[in-house]
């Protein structure tokens, strides 16, 4: 049964978007109704790059356009929207996976050990507040692919949160649990999966969840950059062709798959909490 605050709130949601979309239509209405260049609607219109801005029903008929074909595959600049987008997909997965990989066992031993604690503490602390951007010129001279430079960029963006957030979810387990478990004889790893993981799984979900929002963040950046396919280059192309109707598209697109993703991890995260 619905409840009546989720009502409410849907309910604010919706009459909050109607303004926005009746405040964009008229604040854009000398775009979709072209007057003559003298008069006083025209000064209206904001200008970009010799075009009016869009307004939301020529936003509405690109994303039509760019949707009737949406896997389209004739090269870089011709792809469709949704190919773009499974590119920037795969690339944030294939970044995300390798920093859990080297984030998750790392934690662990950074957790439990105050000695790596210490010794490691520098160097994080001086490279995690660089930019994951300030790495793509050393990835394209060392890996030299355009691909396999924005993986590694992904991987550095989603490394930092995700060890920060395991070691400090090991460094908090209840000492009693562990004493109980070595009175016990349990074995390291019988130890680490069956004791430490269990209490420590929400702090490392959450930290997942932080790195995958950073991770979409940047590949669309990274994208920008370097070109080739993707959602970020998509966006860049559309400009440079003066099409902010496409780049309009392609932003919502963006952000409604970042939505989706921190919306999968959120679940993910209480039904860890919960089991927890």
């Amino acid at each position: 049964m619905t409840s009546p605050r989720w009502t409410r709130s849907a309910a604010v949601s919706l009459a909050l978007t109607t303004i926005l979309l009746f405040v964009w239509y008229v604040a854009t209405i000398p775009a979709q109704h072209p007057v003559g260049p003298g008069s006083y609607a025209s000064l209206l219109a904001p200008r970009t790059g010799g075009s009016a801005f869009p307004g939301p029903l020529q936003v509405w008929d690109s994303a039509r356009q760019l949707f009737a074909h949406p896997f389209l595959a004739r090269g870089p600049n011709r792809s469709g929207i949704l190919l773009q987008l499974g590119f920037s997909l795969l690339r944030v997965l294939a970044g995300f996976l390798l920093a859990a990989l080297v984030a998750l066992p790392l934690g662990f031993v950074i957790g439990l050990s105050p000695m790596w604690r210490q010794a490691l503490g520098p160097f994080i602390q001086i490279l995690r507040p660089i930019s994951p951007l300030a790495w793509m010129p050393l990835a394209l001279y060392t890996i030299k692919g355009a691909n396999a430079s924005s993986v590694f960029v992904i991987f550095v963006c989603a490394l930092w949160p995700m060890l920060l957030s395991t070691s400090h979810g090991v460094s908090i387990v209840p000492p009693a649990w562990l004493r109980v478990a070595h009175t016990l004889e349990t074995g390291r790893v019988r130890l680490a999966l069956s004791v430490i993981l269990p209490a420590c799984a929400p702090a490392i979900v959450n930290g997942m969840r932080v790195s995958m929002g950073i991770a979409w963040l940047v590949i669309v950046a990274a994208e920008m950059l370097v070109g080739g396919r993707g959602i970020g280059a998509f966006v860049w192309n559309s400009w440079n062709d003066l099409s902010l109707s496409r780049v309009l598209v392609a932003i919502f697109l963006i952000g409604v798959v970042g939505m989706g993703l921190d919306a999968l991890f959120a679940r993910l995260a209480r039904r860890v909490s919960y089991e927890a």
